[in-house]
């Protein structure tokens, strides 16, 4: 079978992902001539979530294209906002993303994390079985093909890791509508109701409270409030949204 040679270059945003002699522009690929170029592309580091249009020789073509010799093959990076069509728009996190996952949270935005790490197959397979993106900085586990969907987070810093998403997907803000917690609803609490779940200082102190419906968990404005407020005042201020319960 003949191995054919093309050319292929990556988008700035991409080029993280491949060898650094990869890095600078145009570069040639031998190909085994049966392989779809989605395949070649992640066989040079780039998973397929990151991927944007591919053009050959300037026209648009699926993953599923075979590459033949000399075609010039360009890969774009994601259009942002990325549309994510077929389900609501909701995530989930792998073990490393918990700061990220509390705060999508905070913001109202449905973020499912699991505490402990259940393994790559688990983690792709839940993906599909909830129609969530997968979100993660493990390349390994965005490759796999049973994902629904997924996205590499590009920085090791919460603060830009949220920025990421929410430029990336552009989901819709519902600050302090969820449980930081779990990720259930929070709903507005009677303070005679739930009085006798509160320390004596916190019953004197506060007056507005709100109660997950899923683990019960209660919320007050109390001494971390100012750090979480500025957190969604940022988020709002950038990315749009709205003012949720007011705990």
């Amino acid at each position: 079978m003949s191995r054919p040679e093309i050319v292929i270059s990556f988008a700035p945003d991409l080029r993280l992902f491949v060898a650094a002699e990869r890095r600078a522009g145009r570069t040639t690929v031998v190909t085994d001539g049966s392989s779809s170029l989605g395949h070649v592309v992640e066989s040079l580091g780039v998973p397929l979530t990151e991927a944007g249009r591919l053009l050959v020789d300037g026209q648009e073509v699926p993953v599923s294209h075979v590459p033949r010799a000399g075609e010039t093959v360009e890969v774009a990076a994601v259009v942002r906002p990325q549309p994510v069509p077929g389900a609501p728009l909701r995530f989930l996190l792998d073990v490393h993303l918990g700061t990220l996952a509390r705060r999508l949270r905070l913001l109202g935005i449905d973020a499912a994390y699991e505490n402990e790490d259940i393994g790559d197959p688990a983690l792709a397979a839940l993906s599909a079985a909830e129609q969530r993106v997968l979100l993660s900085r493990d390349r390994g586990l965005l490759r796999r093909r049973e994902l629904w969907a997924g996205a590499y987070i590009y920085s090791d810093r919460p603060d830009d890791q949220l920025r990421d998403v929410l430029d990336r997907f552009a989901p819709a803000l519902a600050p302090w509508t969820r449980c930081t917690a779990c990720n259930g609803r929070l709903a507005e609490a009677d303070k005679e109701t739930v009085g006798a779940k509160l320390e004596d200082g916190t019953r004197r102190t506060y007056d507005v409270f709100a109660q997950c419906a899923v683990c019960e968990r209660l919320y007050w404005r109390g001494a971390h409030h100012a750090r979480l407020e500025a957190i969604v005042e940022g988020a709002v201020r950038e990315f749009g949204g709205a003012a949720g319960l007011s705990v």
